[in-house]
């Protein structure tokens, strides 16, 4: 019976992959961007068309994510995952926070179990810094590891990558990897030692993308590294790692699922994206919303309206905190390869310009706007101006949120998305806006200074690159939420 009831059931599941051959299960409705949205086709027309010499646009999209191991009490394995790699001495990464708590003793019990020969860096800054991502790096270099650990938030993974990176290129400049134009943007072509990240936030997705972020003080706004040779060799997902979470760590961490989810899933498609490479070692790890990333980004969105209220609001939701660890992985797995864009790209200089605000709920001896906080400020406003370049896909998002979508008209798209995160974002008790932070439109001019380099996020913008007034105009609408 159960051989018969498996053959019928494939049988039904070939059927309809034949009957929707021509149709892309993701972008199978229609969409206003356009060549995304046809039959399967479709795609197999910009493979076709690859050799002409008129097509500046890609033609393909990568998908590429870290091995993923889920489960509570997950992180004993990481010793005997060292050994099983033949490390020889291991960096071990993490924060002063973190130090004292739960994950990182477990993460030494299973090395000194396994006899795994480690040094302990614990001084990663919340938020890094270029000047800390130097003083991580020379670590590194000191005590030449063939193995690296990563324990804590994003900044912690973010800061083990860069380690990683720059100790295996000794001759490099600080500004060759980091993304143009502040820095030269070059690819990433000798390979890593292998790097295991053990998130104990929900939020960044940081073990399963090759990006690293940190704030480059000259300029006062963030910038990063990103190419697909950062990515950790192994993301371990504990869901007893979370549970120390302060409420605001856990308000603040699930907004950047929430813009991660939605930015990726509203960003240019991959094969509107320019210019085409001329080497795949060339195309970038954030390359536009394709058919795959969709389905990640849509569901991990579904997953933080669910469950991150009720993290925020219970430490002891067992369940919610496990799902937005998930959500965070899978919002990851999505906006790693599709790429975010404004909510981002506008954070930057938010965070980067903070002079005086201390979010509360974080622990840390400087002023800070956490990376989620400053991401979900400007989403209302941000997705307002977007709705109008494929309102089909903003209609699909505020229906995460619950709307009624049979009755949205695009003509609405974007106020219904921003009225449901408006309210999202109010319940979650997120400051009103950016003046609840600090700022006043006399602030606007240097926010726009600090978005403008940020290319490689803000021109995934579903309406393409926005102007200096657009910009700022954004930001005029973000003073106040509600």
């Amino acid at each position: 019976m159960a051989a018969a009831a498996a053959r019928s059931n494939a049988t039904r599941l070939l059927s309809l992959i034949q009957s929707g051959a021509n149709a892309c299960p993701c972008h199978s409705h229609a969409h206003s961007h356009g060549a995304t949205s046809g039959a399967f086709s479709s795609l197999l027309k910009y493979g076709r068309n690859y050799a002409s010499a008129k097509e500046t646009t890609d033609y393909a999209f990568e998908m590429a994510a870290s091995n993923i191991r889920f489960g509570p009490g997950v992180t004993s394995e990481v010793g005997m995952d060292l050994n099983n790699l033949k490390a020889t001495k291991v960096a071990v990464y993490t924060d002063a926070t973190i130090a004292k708590l739960h994950p990182l003793k477990a993460v030494v019990e299973s090395l000194e179990k396994h006899k795994v020969n480690y040094v302990v860096y614990d001084t990663c800054r919340v938020e890094p810094t270029d000047t800390s991502f130097k003083s991580a790096i020379e670590f590194a270099r000191q005590h030449n590891p063939d193995a690296f650990v990563a324990v804590g938030g994003g900044s912690v993974i973010d800061t083990a990558k860069a380690a990683s990176l720059y100790s295996a290129h000794p001759e490099a400049d600080f500004l060759d990897f980091v993304n143009a134009p502040i820095g030269k943007g070059l690819p990433i072509r000798k390979k890593l030692h292998p790097l295991i990240a053990v998130p104990t936030t929900a939020g960044t997705g940081s073990e399963t993308t090759g990006t690293s972020i940190f704030d480059y003080e000259p300029l006062k706004t963030k910038t990063g590294i990103a190419h697909r040779a950062l990515k950790p060799h192994l993301g371990i997902v504990d869901p007893l790692n979370t549970r120390s979470m302060p409420s605001q760590v856990h308000a603040s961490s699930g907004l950047d699922v929430l813009c991660h989810a939605l930015e990726s899933y509203t960003a240019l498609p991959f094969n509107q994206r320019s210019p085409r490479p001329k080497d795949p070692i060339e195309r970038p790890a954030y390359q536009g919303s394709n058919p795959i990333s969709d389905v990640w980004s849509l569901h991990a969105l579904k997953m933080v309206v669910e469950y991150l209220p009720r993290a925020v609001k219970d430490p002891e939701d067992i369940e919610a905190q496990s799902q937005m660890l998930l959500a965070a992985t899978f919002a990851g797995i999505g906006f790693g390869n599709a790429g975010v864009h404004l909510c981002h790209g506008l954070s930057y200089p938010i965070s980067g310009l903070n002079k005086s605000y201390k979010h509360p709920g974080y622990n840390v001896d400087h002023a800070i706007v956490p990376h989620g906080v400053s991401v979900a400020l400007t989403a209302p406003s941000v997705f307002r101006f977007t709705a109008a370049s494929c309102p089909d896909r903003h209609i699909d998002a505020a229906g995460a949120f619950g709307a009624d979508t049979a009755h949205i008209k695009e003509s609405m798209a974007g106020e219904v998305l921003a009225e449901k995160l408006t309210r999202f974002l109010e319940d979650l008790g997120v400051p009103n806006g950016l003046s609840a932070i600090g700022y006043d439109s006399s602030y606007i001019p240097a926010l726009v200074e600090g978005t403008l380099p940020q290319h490689r996020v803000t021109k995934l913008a579903p309406a393409r690159e926005p102007a200096r007034e657009q910009i700022a105009a954004i930001f005029e609408s973000a003073m106040k939420n509600y």
